[in-house]
């Protein structure tokens, strides 16, 4: 679903990213993990095509669309839910919702990402700024469940969200994997989390991936070589 070949990226003469390869499979729940600082923010925005990439390619869905605007690769199905979730504060949780119907077009309303997320409902008519982060974060993934998309990305959603909401989207991403068959790439840094939940995990040090494989595999000895504080 998602293939990334030799990438470079850079903020103007300062590279972040050193030939980067990685790749989704259509159904598979991918987690990129790694210290602080070392680059999983950047890949992400390159594959949503907010940064430009200096060398490589992305290829979505068998299109090559490293060149694409992020509307477009939006609307070709790459769903995104950024770091600090990003939402509307002065609109009300329904007008957020309403606003990815406006983007893509392809819901008919906003009620269907509000079965995995119920604790929305009642708060339709509040304001996005007043919501609690693990409020907010909900929002944030249903909003971009509204675009219907074939890969959806998620960077760090547990962030400074309480253990219960965890869980909560911990079952809406397990539902959205098994029910909707996305593709799913999650940016995570709880490691129990991201164990629970993932088919296969990519490590990520200095802007390059020093470790891959199938998440069971995944070896204390790694976690305390890349992951540990």
């Amino acid at each position: 679903m998602l293939s990334i070949e030799g990438l470079d990226v850079a903020y103007g003469e300062s590279q972040v990213l050193w030939a980067v390869d990685l790749e989704v499979a259509a159904g598979e729940l991918v987690c990129l993990m790694g210290r602080n600082g070392v680059g999983k923010t950047t890949l992400l925005k390159t594959a949503m095509g907010l940064l430009p990439a200096r060398h490589g390619r992305v290829t979505f869905d068998g299109a090559d669309v490293t060149a694409w605007s992020p509307d477009r690769r939006a609307r070709a199905g790459i769903g995104y839910v950024p770091q600090g979730r990003e939402i509307f504060p002065h609109l009300s949780v329904a007008e957020n919702l309403r606003m990815a119907l406006l983007g893509c077009g392809r819901a008919r309303g906003i009620e269907e990402p509000l079965d995995l997320f119920p604790a929305l409902r009642p708060l339709l008519g509040r304001k996005g700024g007043v919501l609690s982060g693990g409020e907010q974060q909900m929002l944030a993934i249903a909003r971009a469940l509204l675009t219907r998309p074939k890969l959806l990305m998620l960077d760090e959603p547990t962030e400074g969200i309480q253990p219960s909401i965890i869980l909560e989207i911990e079952e809406a991403l397990r539902r959205i994997k098994r029910e909707l068959g996305l593709a799913v790439l999650l940016v995570e840094q709880y490691l129990d989390f991201a164990e629970r939940l993932a088919d296969r995990y990519v490590i990520m040090a200095k802007g390059a991936v020093v470790a891959s494989g199938a998440t069971r595999d995944l070896r204390p000895e790694m976690v305390r070589q890349h992951l540990a504080v």
